[in-house]
């Protein structure tokens, strides 16, 4: 199984294709493990390579995730793209994964040449935040085997560990993990999402408002689907970002 050490812990990968590196960043309580069909179907131009946080997946458990978990995050993944031996790559996450592949953006310029960031908003009130802990509470049972196939016989650990720190967010009010960094964006970004996404309150108002906040954007909406977008319209989310991908140089 291949790994990587990143200040002393132990992260999981998997890649898959040659060509320009790609890496799938999952949501929070998913893993790379949930992105098969996504490696499988951007494999066939590039290098898509997906790693599991961590805390999650195959990589080194920790029981109390830190609030700055996200750009942790993001590190972990410039730190991937250098193990692999490349200088940069193009980037693309969704739900908590979009939130770390801007910070990625953000923290390390020089290591991302583009962003796809799906299903996911800049500002999540306190309610929200709240609901998704409370709705996991009544999870269902395919709730329940997603994440036992994301992270095996332990997910309860790891669903745990992000609904307290969703609620310690919560705690602080709106969850606002941009910080007004936005505008510092140099790359190429594409938002996408649904505007029937649940999950997500007011994603049409807030997708616009980060547009226009990042210097180099474009948005994809879709009056269909749910959260994750990627997942629920799958064919429109694919064919966007072939095509956005496939101009970057």
């Amino acid at each position: 199984m291949p790994y990587f050490v990143q200040h002393d812990h132990r992260l999981f990968y998997r890649e898959q294709g040659e060509g320009r590196l790609l890496v799938i960043l999952p949501g929070n309580t998913a893993s790379s493990n949930c992105h098969e069909g996504e490696i499988e179907y951007f494999a066939r131009h590039y290098r898509a390579v997906s790693f599991d946080f961590w805390g999650t997946g195959q990589s080194e458990r920790m029981e109390v995730w830190p609030d700055d978990w996200w750009a942790k995050g993001a590190q972990d993944a410039a730190a991937l793209v250098a193990c692999l031996g490349e200088q940069h790559a193009l980037v693309m996450g969704t739900s908590g994964g979009a939130i770390v592949a801007l910070l990625m953006a953000i923290m390390f310029p020089e290591r991302v040449l583009a962003v796809v960031a799906d299903s996911f908003i800049e500002k999540y009130p306190a309610k929200v935040l709240k609901n998704v802990v409370k709705e996991r509470l009544q999870s269902t049972s395919k709730q329940t085997e997603f994440w036992q196939f994301a992270h095996g016989e332990d997910w309860q650990q790891v669903v745990k560990a992000d609904s307290t720190l969703l609620l310690r967010m919560a705690q602080k009010g709106t969850f606002d993990w941009s910080h007004g960094q936005l505008k510092m964006i140099r790359c190429p970004v594409l938002l996408t999402g649904s505007l029937q996404d649940n999950a997500l309150p007011k994603i049409g108002l807030q997708m616009s408002n980060m547009a226009s906040q990042i210097p180099n954007c474009r948005v994809l909406l879709v009056n269909q689907g749910d959260h994750p977008l990627m997942w629920s319209r799958r064919e429109d989310f694919y064919h966007a970002s072939e095509y956005f991908l496939k101009f970057i140089k």
